[in-house]
């Protein structure tokens, strides 16, 4: 019999594509995932995988085996989850993944309700950038991400189903004895000393680009992958710096100013197309549809 996680290490290494991101993604070593994909390859009776020089890819029976995998392990969740959801209560586990901003200001919400009105779910929820949220959403890690599609890093396809939540605006964050009416032009701000995220992730690509466009190269005097330590660096008066506006926490003293040319960004959430339909699941994708009260965001959309 097909052990199930030793399918969901073959489905990883198709999503991620080296053993050494699936040893990263399972909390295990190379050497321990190429030993339990050679157990699977014996199990199966079947090549699997082949070497091409220093890397090991998918034979075409274990592409096969891999994207069969996705369906098999969905499957086998969604068995569990109706066993559990006997009673006609959605149950079972749901793992959602989201950005930074998206966490505290409509998944924790989300989540408290859930947990009064549907007591039996079991809800996971892990921070995920944009660049790695799809990745774990195809590679059966996730089952509900909150991303944007306006991160053209990650192509969309026809295995995803997205449903649109709210946008939401990039706003320029200032101290507070900086506030000052109407959109702010990022050119006049050139000489500033800049807070920026850290580098690669969606805020800092969507900032240096902003900046770049009004004609200068920011001075980044911090980098910071948690947006309250922005805040509160800002506060201080030693930068300001651009951020979602779902990101601006009313617990600091800083101003903010929509940009001259508005830049906004699409809140989705996005599931795999073609999984079998999960009650647990579609509970979760309706609670965060419905949490329309997004301080800094215009949301629903999308119906």
């Amino acid at each position: 019999m097909l052990n199930p996680w030793r399918l969901r290490l073959l489905s990883q290494l198709d999503s991620l594509g080296t053993v050494r991101a699936v040893a990263q993604a399972a909390n295990l070593s190379a050497s321990s995932v190429s030993q339990q994909l050679a157990v699977l390859e014996a199990e199966t009776r079947t090549q699997l995988l082949e070497r091409t020089g220093r890397r090991v890819r998918l034979t075409p029976a274990g592409l096969i085996l891999a994207r069969r995998a996705r369906a098999i392990l969905d499957h086998m969740g969604t068995v569990e989850a109706e066993l559990r959801s006997l009673g006609g209560e959605p149950a079972g586990l749901v793992r959602l993944g989201a950005f930074q901003s998206a966490i505290h200001s409509l998944c924790v919400p989300a989540v408290t309700r859930l947990a009064q009105s549907h007591p039996h779910l079991d809800i996971t929820l892990h921070e995920l950038e944009p660049h790695e949220s799809m990745r774990a959403l195809r590679a059966g890690d996730a089952d509900i991400i909150i991303t944007t599609t306006d991160f053209v890093a990650q192509p969309l396809g026809p295995d995803i189903d997205i449903v649109p939540l709210a946008t939401d605006p990039i706003v320029l964050v200032l101290p507070p004895e900086q506030a000052a009416r109407g959109p702010a032009d990022l050119a006049a701000y050139a000489d500033e000393p800049w807070a920026f995220d850290t580098p690669k992730s969606y805020m800092a690509s969507l900032a240096t680009r902003l900046c770049r466009e009004s004609g200068f190269e920011p001075r980044i005097v911090c980098r910071f992958s948690n947006y309250l330590m922005a805040l509160q660096h800002v506060e201080a008066g030693l930068s300001i710096t651009l951020l979602p506006g779902l990101a601006i926490d009313p617990r600091y003293h800083v101003a903010t100013r929509e940009l001259a040319s508005p830049v906004t960004r699409t809140i989705t959430a996005v599931i795999r197309r073609g999984t079998p339909p999960r009650p647990a699941v579609n509970v979760v994708l309706d609670a965060l549809r419905r949490h329309g009260d997004l301080p800094g965001a215009t949301g629903p959309i999308g119906g």
